[in-house]
């Protein structure tokens, strides 16, 4: 029964991973893809808010 709680709570540790890896490497790529075509402002401005 542990055994098989621990596999559970493995196997949805990757899946957290791959998901936050996958939106990260989506990110990383539209920005890629937008400097390749020549613009110069493709990053996104952070504003803070109050």
């Amino acid at each position: 029964m542990t055994a098989s709680l621990g596999a559970l709570a493995l196997t949805l540790l990757f899946i957290v991973l791959g998901i936050f890896l996958e939106q990260k490497l989506a990110a990383q790529s539209r920005l890629e893809d937008c400097l390749m075509s020549g613009r110069t402002n493709c990053a996104p401005l952070w504003v803070p808010h109050r």
